[in-house]
């Protein structure tokens, strides 16, 4: 496995914290990227974000969950290795 910068091993504890910066980052981001009047106006009283947001969300989830089987299986056959972190 390569590291982030070259072939170093990253630690898995290291790899946690940097994913938790890089969300809180990326949170921080799209939460100050918009004016959120102009936002909410465009949006208008409908709900039709609001269904689109779930539509996504459910597909996202459930995309997520065959990812995961999928990368199961790839770690039962040995075709990569993983750490639980535990």
């Amino acid at each position: 496995m390569e590291g982030l910068g070259g072939t170093e091993r990253p630690v898995p504890r290291g790899m946690a914290t940097y994913g938790k910066l890089c969300g809180w980052t990326l949170a921080r981001a799209h939460a100050r990227s918009g004016d959120r009047i102009a936002i909410a106006s465009y949006l208008g009283n409908g709900d039709s974000f609001d269904k689109a947001i779930l539509q996504f969300s459910e597909a996202y989830a459930e995309q997520n969950d065959r990812d995961y089987i999928e990368l199961q299986a790839a770690v039962k056959s040995g075709k990569i290795t993983a750490e639980t972190g535990l």
